[in-house]
């Protein structure tokens, strides 16, 4: 790592990061730990293939989608819209900005969706939790700042919460403020609290100087509720591994009291994903425990959340999104990075550049807003001052 990677490196070390960790989790999610030593013969160590083979088109409970093979899933295609909004409005986001532009990018723009291996409308891809936003937003018309209630809570949201975290590098406050506006149309509960507090980490691990225990840090400061409780528990205890394979089953046993899923990750009980401040979503609390385990080490940290099974596309791309924001694109192994740009028949650097711009133009209206406030605060105490001498 260079001491201090640029932002431009950071932001594309950052997308990059998540979209290669996304690819590596798809086949092997929904499985457990032992079920992938079964089926790989070993722990996984890079891009495999189909979990059921050339079978992948009608085997449950995964058909019809091709995950493997370097194919990235919709935790990279939601990312990739939301930046082509931060394109469009060139700006902060809000709850409108989702229902203004993500939603109409859902439903009226094609783009390649490597899982189908065809040109597609995202809508035809995105899980139910994310087809929530245009049932609730483009049909129903619910208020974009209310419409999350009642969704799955799960880490739809957060997963791809990694460009606001960007465009707000270094200033994590920010970052998780406005991530809780734009999950708002999306996510309720705990879901939108792990969208607030992974943007933010995404950020904290853009400031100069961070490290895995500054970005943990960070976001222990500004979580709530059952989220704060998950990653802290999570955390300790991976503060004692060094080795994921060691770490695997205690950091289950960790975050499993603030799980609303329970033990088999395919057959949720009544009780899950149901709003509450006492649980947590389970893939940020690992990302983060996985991001100590393997100290910022792209490949011990990102394979240790592919080889946690469960939903381990998503805590693959939240982890390597950090570890990409804390060194840069040559943290990212190049090798896994174009084989997934291949495979996925995406330009992964075309979306750095365009959030890059956006950040630099948001910075600057920032900087502009601020010196507006500044000099309008400053008439005001001056005027103050003026009238308490008249007197």
């Amino acid at each position: 790592m260079t001491p201090t990677p640029p932002l431009d490196d950071r932001i594309t070390g950052s997308l990059i990061g998540a979209a290669v960790g996304d690819a590596l989790g798809g086949p092997v999610e929904g499985y457990t730990p032992d079920q992938i030593v079964e089926r790989h013969g070993g722990r996984v160590t890079g891009i495999v293939g189909p979990w059921n083979g050339e079978a992948w088109r009608t085997a449950r409970p995964i058909a019809p989608y091709h995950k493997g093979d370097g194919h990235v899933t919709d935790d990279t295609l939601m990312t990739h819209a939301l930046i082509r909004v931060y394109e469009k409005v060139r700006d902060h986001l809000d709850a409108y900005a989702v229902a203004d532009h993500l939603v109409p990018d859902l439903i009226s723009t094609p783009v390649w969706i490597p899982e189908l291996e065809a040109e597609a409308l995202p809508l035809q891809r995105i899980f139910l939790a994310e087809k929530w936003l245009v049932a609730r937003l483009h049909y129903a018309h619910v208020d974009p700042r209310e419409a999350g209630g009642g969704n799955i809570v799960n880490c739809g949201a957060a997963m791809y919460m990694a460009p606001v975290g960007l465009v707000n590098a270094a200033n994590p406050e920010a970052a998780y403020a406005e991530a809780l506006d734009v999950a708002a149309p999306h996510q309720s509960s705990y879901g939108r609290e792990a969208a607030g507090v992974f943007a933010a980490a995404v950020s904290a691990a853009c400031a100069p100087g961070a490290t895995p225990g500054s970005v943990v840090s960070t976001a222990l400061s500004l979580a709530k509720d059952g989220t704060r409780a998950a990653i802290e528990s999570v955390c300790e205890v991976a503060s004692r591994y060094t080795d994921f394979e060691s770490a695997l089953v205690p950091l289950r046993k960790a975050v499993a009291p603030f799980d609303t899923v329970g033990a088999d990750y395919r057959a949720p009980g009544l009780g899950a994903r149901r709003p509450s401040r006492l649980h947590a979503i389970e893939e940020l609390p690992l990302a983060l425990g996985m991001l100590l385990v393997g100290a910022g080490d792209y490949r011990h940290t990102v394979l240790g959340a592919v080889n946690y099974g469960r939903d381990c596309d998503s805590i693959a791309t939240m982890a390597g999104a950090i570890v990409g924001a804390l060194g840069g694109e040559q943290a990212v192994p190049s090798a896994w990075a174009k084989q997934v740009a291949e495979a996925s028949r995406l330009d992964l650097h075309a979306p750095a550049r365009a959030l890059t711009a956006v950040a630099h133009e948001v910075f600057a209206r920032d900087t502009a807003r601020r010196r507006a406030h500044e000099a309008a605060y400053a008439t005001l105490t001056n005027a103050a001052l003026t009238n308490a001498t008249v007197r």
